[in-house]
């Protein structure tokens, strides 16, 4: 039996775990305990995603959020070195670039534990990022580095990475074809959203680059305005926890073209993504995301992790809103990123 303990602390990193987890469920002689470090805390960022996911409940559950970069890793690592003492499996999985996805493998390489990276590779060259720092030092330790694309492949390889390293495609692309399947099946969302406009746009940001000072975001506020009147649609807003005051001192905050809303679920986020015309976003999931669902994305950042949506016509960046010629990305792969995941880690550990 293999067993791994898998490492979780962001709305992203639960959706992707989701997907695994049912393939692990799947595959004889994989057994999975999940370690949720907090850094999620809210119970709409958090909770729900466990519950509608029917994601396994963490068998570890820390509070672990607030402070600088630094306090927040290290607590994570103190917390999460205990557990590996503990449980003493045979390879940790880590998602991403989060704190939690740094700590968790910076644990277990210092106690000569194999480190599983989903989504190795990526990088945006912008190491102002928190997350740019993360996941290539997370590369760097790691064991098994399963890649969304061929150009993460490259990557790793331009800086002397070359063992272990699989394409499998993407495991969001797997999620999203779940969730299309279950939103097909549910006519509560139809319901739930009976209010929103025929055509809309989509919009979220929470990163802290764009959120740190009250003179950027309400630059990308403006900018939203904009793009909304140019399109003569109204923008569908779900407020992050960390972003009301900044909404509230915006200027942009009694336009008639905002519809702010509480945070989303996972299905509820699916849902307005297949209904909106255009998505605007800094995250770097949704603008895959919006490729899944074919909708034109945004990006509201000055770069992005994710070329592939840049280059086929999908997305573009707010400084340059301009689409490529729009072709199909095949580097994601067909929704089976899971079930090759969990069929490589049985037989490479």
């Amino acid at each position: 039996m293999t067993r791994i303990l898998t490492i979780l602390g962001a709305r992203p990193q639960f959706i992707k775990a989701a997907a695994l987890s049912r393939a692990f469920q799947k595959t004889q002689g994989i057994e999975e305990t999940i370690v949720h470090t907090g850094q999620h805390f809210d119970a709409n960022m958090s909770d729900i995603f466990f519950e509608e996911l029917h994601l396994p409940r963490p068998k570890y559950a820390f509070n672990i959020n607030g402070g600088t970069h630094g306090q927040m890793t290290g607590r994570m690592l103190e917390a999460i070195d205990d557990v590996l003492v503990s449980e003493k499996p045979e390879a940790v999985l880590v998602y991403g670039d989060t704190n939690s996805t740094l700590a968790g493998a910076l644990s277990a390489s210092k106690q000569q534990i194999p480190v599983i990276h989903i989504e190795a590779g990526l990088r945006s060259s912008n190491k102002a990022m928190p997350e740019e720092i993360n996941r290539i030092l997370t590369d760097h330790v790691s064991s098994l580095l399963f890649c969304p694309t061929s150009t993460a492949v490259g990557n790793l390889k331009n800086e002397g990475i070359e063992a272990g390293i699989h394409h499998v495609g993407d495991v969001m692309y797997d999620a999203t074809l779940y969730a299309i399947e279950h939103i097909k099946l549910h006519d509560t969302y139809k319901q739930k959203f009976s209010f929103l406009p025929q055509k809309f746009i989509f919009m979220t940001i929470h990163r802290a680059e764009s959120t740190q000072t009250q003179e950027i975001f309400s630059k990308l506020m403006s900018f939203a305005q904009e793009f909304s009147s140019e399109h003569n649609v109204e923008i569908i807003f779900p407020v992050h926890p960390r972003i009301k005051k900044l909404i509230a001192s915006c200027a942009s905050r009694s336009n008639k073209k905002f519809i702010f809303v509480d945070p989303l679920s996972y299905f509820e986020t699916q849902y307005c993504l297949s209904k909106a015309s255009h998505i605007l976003t800094d995250s770097g999931g949704l603008q895959k995301e919006a490729y899944f669902h074919r909708v034109p994305c945004v990006t509201l950042r000055n770069e992005t992790e994710w070329i592939e949506t840049i280059e086929y016509g999908w997305n573009c960046l707010w400084g340059d809103a301009k689409y490529c010629s729009r072709k199909n990305i095949l580097e994601y792969g067909d929704g089976q990123c899971a079930e090759k995941i969990a069929r490589i880690i049985k037989e490479e550990l």
